[in-house]
């Protein structure tokens, strides 16, 4: 008799294997045969129209969603032929009508659509559908979000997945009190020990020491023996195995992150087209990009076909900054004949001494990068260098004659320490209080009071010698002659040039103006900031597109009107500021003008959505 069951059991389990077995086949057969046969799908560039299908608006089906961790519940409606409820938010029904279209980059971006369309052959209740769109941008390929369409009988398998993950799950004991057969333990203090038992609800602790005398066995004994550890062990196994069972138990999880599921349409045909969109960030110099689509078959997880490529979508962009006049602005220039230039060293001296000691202090270094200065002005191929007058300065102390003499002789020594080929000429600064009096302003150390004292005093006593003697009166003197003075004895090098081949003392001509360069180029690179804060000072057509760029509408209109009218750019721009201000009569009658004075901008009207948005450019 058990046996005569176990060959029952055993055939009916064989029947639903084959039965299942079959029907996978059958899908694939379908699928490829539906494929062999022209079945494709396709992606093309969407067209709206006004009206929309009407649908039954009070039936619902699971799809993904990429906000949550849970399907949400989309509009559906029921296939006339096989009665199957699919996901559908109806909008307007698409067309195919070319490989290629016009878009506009705004504010540094770019969104680009298409239609997915799966025909209604490769559509099924029992499987899923997975397409993976590419762009090409530039040099670049990349990834977009992934498309499932998934089937009620694909996604109830998926759920029941995890409905027997969850109740394992549930099956994991999460309070250690389950490991402990209370009953067991309760009943045993009751007879043994009914004083300890009596204590029950009394909320006070016992010490270990009486818990001990009381029971006979330590507290953690008890517990040990009435405590099972095959159940811990069950629970803890399952706690490590949570991944494992995961993975057998939901054999095709559902994906939340990198999937995209836009609205879906139903045409006279029973295909399905889905509005993919897509914005990115623009790149300087972008002209195009092309979108392609590949795409899967899948029953119960697995593969069981591979879909044929789309052909590629072409997307051509219009960006404002085709617009550009890039005429290169000069500016005036006077050029003067004779040129200076000049450098300054801090060399240092023995005190009162005028010899060149090039193991002093940075001597050494100081006197080095003099000497590449020079060579530097003699190899300037335009300039000619008539002399070089070397000049060497003093702290205030000391008389003001031994100071003189002091820096001249200085001077003369530097010269005689370079080359002697060179025109050099000498002279001296003996003290230079000019600079003194501007270090002691810009000090940081120095209070406000200490700074007023000084600078009081240097202008109040024309006496030098005498100014120096009521100086070093000051309390703030020492921290002058330790922190200030060293830097006013220095040498100064300068240097008297004349410009090659040029006569005349002065000379007026035009240089590249570098600013407004920086400017455009700016804006050719996508950085509309940069550029109005640029081009602002020069309020040009230039300033007003970077203005429209940025979207200052008000701004970009106020100087378009101050500009000459009869520019067909200027008119051009007025268009596309009045379209995006509301003020349609205007755009149309500016953008006529426009096209009057240069009739090539009726064709870039196609690619600005402000126009071709507004009214028919072709009737312009």
């Amino acid at each position: 008799m058990f046996s005569d069951f176990c060959i029952c059991l055993f055939r009916r389990l064989l029947f639903v294997i084959l039965g299942f077995l079959a029907i996978s086949c059958s899908l694939s057969r379908k699928v490829s045969d539906a494929i062999r046969d022209g079945a494709a799908v396709d992606i093309s560039i969407p067209v709206e129209e006004d009206e929309t299908e009407d649908v039954e608006e009070d039936s619902f089906v699971l799809v993904e969603s990429r906000q949550t961790d849970e399907p949400i519940i989309m509009n559906a409606i029921r296939d006339s032929e096989t009665g199957e409820m699919v996901a559908t938010d109806v909008i307007k029904e698409s067309k195919v009508v070319a490989r290629f279209h016009n878009v506009a980059e705004r504010l540094g971006r770019v969104t680009i659509g298409f239609d997915l369309m799966v025909p209604s052959e490769l559509l099924s209740s029992d499987l899923q559908l997975r397409f993976y769109p590419q762009m090409k941008i530039m040099e670049d390929t990349l990834d977009l979000d992934d498309i499932m369409i998934t089937g009620e009988k694909y996604r109830g398998r998926q759920l029941r997945g995890y409905e027997r993950y969850r109740a394992f799950l549930a099956s994991i004991l999460t309070d250690t009190a389950d490991y402990t057969m209370m009953r067991q333990l309760e009943l045993f203090i009751k007879r043994n020990y009914p004083k300890t038992y009596a204590m029950r609800n009394d909320s006070s602790i016992v010490p270990q020491p009486d818990a001990e005398s009381l029971f006979g066995v330590t507290q953690a004994e008890a517990l040990r023996h009435y405590s099972t550890t095959l159940r811990h062990s069950i629970n803890q196994s399952k706690i490590r195995n949570k991944d494992r069972m995961f993975r057998r138990l939901v054999k095709d999880s559902i994906c939340h992150y990198g999937i995209r599921l836009d609205t879906i349409v139903r045409n006279q045909e029973g295909d399905f087209i889905y509005r993919y969109d897509q914005t990115f960030r623009s790149r300087p110099g972008l002209r195009k990009v092309t979108v392609s689509m590949t795409g899967s078959v899948h029953r119960t997880g697995e593969k069981i076909a591979d879909l044929p490529p789309t052909e590629d979508l072409t997307f051509y962009i219009s960006s404002l900054t085709g617009l550009i006049d890039r005429t290169p602005r000069y500016l005036s220039e006077i050029v003067e004949r004779q040129v200076y230039d000049n450098t300054l060293a801090l060399i240092d001296f023995a005190s009162g001494k005028s010899v060149v000691d090039t193991t002093m202090g940075q001597n050494a270094a100081e006197l080095a990068r003099v000497r590449r200065c020079i060579a530097d002005v003699l190899d300037r191929e335009l300039l000619v260098l008539d002399s070089l007058v070397i000049v060497a300065s003093c702290s205030p102390e000391g008389s003001l004659a031994s100071n003189t003499k002091l820096s001249l002789a200085r001077s003369e020594a530097v010269r005689d320490y370079l080359d002697s080929s060179l025109p050099i000429k000498v002279s001296s600064l003996p003290e230079n209080w000019a600079k003194l009096e501007t270090m002691v302003i810009h000090d940081s150390l120095l209070a406000a009071s200490s700074k007023d004292r000084i600078l009081l005093l240097i202008k109040s006593e024309p006496d030098l010698d005498l100014r120096e003697r009521k100086l070093s009166k000051l309390p703030e003197y020492r921290y002058l002659r330790e922190k200030i003075y060293p830097s006013l004895r220095a040498v100064s090098f300068n240097f008297h040039l004349h410009r090659r081949d040029m006569e005349k003392d002065t000379i007026h001509t035009t240089i590249p103006d570098t600013v407004y360069q920086r400017g455009i180029a700016a804006f050719e690179n996508l950085d509309y900031k940069t550029a109005v804060a640029i081009l602002r000072p020069y309020e040009d057509y230039n300033t007003a597109l970077a203005y429209l760029a940025l979207a200052y509408n008000h701004s970009a209109l106020d100087l378009l009107e101050r500009l000459p009218q009869d520019d067909p750019r200027v008119r051009y721009l007025l268009a596309v500021v009045y379209a995006r201000l509301g003020r349609n009569e205007e755009a149309i009658e500016a953008l006529n003008d426009a096209v009057r004075l240069n009739p090539a901008l009726r064709h870039r009207a196609n690619l600005d959505p402000e126009l071709t948005e507004l009214f028919s450019v072709q009737n312009i």
